[in-house]
């Protein structure tokens, strides 16, 4: 985790540093913007979007709820909270249970008279561990429901990833903040197809870089300028974009936001609406891996829309 640490706060730098030149720029029409009077559909709409997202993360098994994450480094790892276990968790049975590695498969055998559920029904044995680059990952219950356990791939590294209701990320949530709802950030731009199968490398924020499926790009205009996206989809689907901008790390969160995108039309029309950005998982808690910003998604641009760095309570 030392690299991957490294890793985290090259970037926070940089993207802290792209956020401090050119404070100032980027200020023309802002003012008329914020003074429009907004379609009460327009907001409406807004709000029903903020309230899902609250919601979401409002969720028991929510990314508030994380409280851990495990990287398998050996065969087999003794799970629990306590002492003896390799992997000791946050919450849960003093002894859980083993994980273990064959091959390319990796297997989860409980600890007898320990009360689990896989996939919410009661485990009785070992069980086949997926992972969340299988069709249906496996989810493994304890403490009565409110704990969860599921595993991740990463590269070739693999991890438990462990939730629980009583998380103090969770219980302790304080909610959202955002900039006033502004229909001048919902920007009609065009889409601009890539080459099939060209792919984008995209660097998450332990340092392990994976190459994203690149559909194209998005470019739009903003006070007389053009700015482009590169997105992170398939061809004709809907888009994803992560993204940095001169607000990172001074209102906004320091390592980008997130923004999903509507597949373009039959014209190559999309709409970006910076309105709905929105902070990656990381910005919530420790235990999440997040995709940082391309270099080529770092706006010279202050986009005062959206979701606001998260505060966490004292």
């Amino acid at each position: 985790m030392r690299v991957g640490n490294r890793g985290k706060w090259v970037w926070l730098l940089a993207l802290a540093g792209l956020a401090g030149c050119g404070g100032d720029e980027a200020q023309h029409g802002q003012a008329q913007e914020k003074a429009a009077v907004a379609d009460p559909q327009f907001l409406a709409d807004n709000q029903v979007w903020r309230d899902e997202r609250l919601a979401d993360l409002r969720k028991p098994d929510g990314w508030t709820s994380l409280v851990g994450l495990h990287w398998l480094e050996l065969k087999a790892h003794y799970v629990g909270s306590g002492s003896t276990s390799g992997i000791r968790l946050a919450a849960g049975p003093e002894k859980m249970g083993m994980v273990q590695v064959v091959g390319d498969q990796v297997w989860f055998v409980p600890e007898k008279g320990v009360a689990l559920t896989v996939d919410d029904k009661p485990m009785t044995g070992k069980v086949r561990f997926f992972s969340d680059r299988d069709e249906t990952p496996t989810v493994i219950g304890f403490d009565e429901g409110k704990g969860r356990m599921t595993l991740i791939q990463r590269g070739d590294r693999r991890a438990l990833r462990v939730r629980h209701a009583d998380a103090p990320t969770h219980t302790g949530f304080r909610g959202l903040e955002y900039w006033p709802a502004v229909p001048a950030w919902r920007i009609q731009a065009r889409f601009v197809p890539h080459d099939v199968g060209q792919t984008l490398p995209v660097v998450d924020i332990t340092g392990l870089t994976t190459d994203q499926p690149n559909a194209g790009a998005i470019e739009f205009e903003r006070d007389g300028r053009t700015y482009r996206l590169e997105a992170i989809g398939e061809p004709g689907r809907a888009l994803f974009v992560v993204f940095a901008d001169r607000t990172s790390g001074r209102g906004s969160y320091a390592a980008g936001r997130f923004l999903d995108v509507d597949a373009p039309d039959a014209q190559g029309h999309v709409v970006l609406d910076f309105n709905r950005a929105y902070n990656p998982p990381c910005a919530f808690t420790a235990f999440a891996t997040c995709p940082l910003p391309p270099p080529e998604n770092r706006l010279d641009l202050l986009v005062d829309a959206g979701e606001k760095t998260y505060r966490h309570p004292d």
